[in-house]
């Protein structure tokens, strides 16, 4: 069983006549995803790989009884998009553009908290369910497979390299999740682990975290109260001290966030650290056990 996102979910991609939402729709339904519609401001009527495009959200849910959307929309649009998506009926939201203004991140996540809503995101990479073939975002198709690894995220990249060990090493994903990189995002490391917690199908779970924030630090506590065993690879060993590397989260402010001070937590938690990307997978293949 997934978490989050699953195969009866109908999804919109709002901004799909653009050149990312329309390279994306068609790799989600490479995929196998669910998309029955997109949302493009005065292009009703054009179709998108075969997909109708609607001018509101509005139109595209009361046609296409879509549960689901993903948002390409530049970032000064993001959050009227996402407000859109949410008012009207939306309840998993995900959230692709990078730089959107934290204020406005804060005022998404908090209208969806206040709708019962999901958010993945922003400057997420999404999320993707290998064993019902179902996905919101933008990752790579051919890297996954069905399996009981739930893997969360704050690097997409990153991300992909361990998904695609954990797959050459016969330990398939149950639910892939991104949670975002920006300082504001909808999930948390919590969050997410509750959920693999909650799923009887996940065996093991990874954290791929990096410096910056104190969602690890967070997340270390809860661990211990799980029963399943949890690898984490953290980025930014190699980082110059004080620097922010790659995500708007990820930066070390007032001694908090810093790589010592992450995988101090974690392992007093109980988690398996390890120090580079391939070796999560033999880390997770010897937690498990034969």
């Amino acid at each position: 069983m997934a978490i989050l996102l699953r195969g009866e979910d109908r999804i919109i991609v709002q901004g799909i006549t653009g050149n990312q939402g329309r390279f994306h729709t068609r790799q989600m339904l490479d995929y196998g995803a669910q998309v029955v519609g997109g949302t493009s401001p005065g292009k009703a009527g054009q179709t998108v790989e075969g997909i109708p495009v609607f001018n509101t959200v509005r139109q595209a849910v009361q046609a296409t009884a879509a549960t689901a959307s993903i948002v390409f929309a530049p970032a000064p649009f993001a959050k009227d998009a996402a407000f859109e998506a949410l008012e009207n009926g939306i309840r998993l939201l995900v959230l692709i553009p990078e730089h959107i203004a934290v204020q406005d991140s804060i005022d998404i996540v908090a209208r969806a908290q206040d709708l019962g809503a999901v958010v993945i995101g922003p400057n997420t990479f999404g999320l993707i369910t290998p064993g019902q073939r179902t996905k919101m975002g933008i990752m790579p198709n051919h890297i996954y497979r069905p399996g009981k690894i739930g893997v969360v995220a704050r690097s997409g990249t990153l991300s992909y390299e361990i998904a695609f060990s954990l797959s050459n090493a016969g330990l398939g994903q149950s639910t892939v999740v991104g949670m975002g990189g920006d300082p504001v995002v909808g999930q948390t490391f919590i969050s997410v682990l509750k959920a693999f917690h909650d799923d009887p199908e996940t065996e093991g779970v990874v954290m791929v975290g990096e410096i910056g924030g104190s969602a690890e630090e967070e997340a270390a506590e809860y661990i211990q109260t799980l029963h399943i065993p949890v690898v984490a690879y953290l980025a930014g060993r190699s980082a110059p001290p004080g620097k922010r590397m790659g995500h708007a989260g990820a930066i070390i402010e007032r001694g908090r966030g810093t790589l010592e001070s992450k995988e101090r937590a974690l392992s007093a938690a109980g988690v398996r650290v390890v120090t580079m990307p391939w070796e999560v997978a033999p880390a997770m293949q010897d937690l498990l056990g034969p």
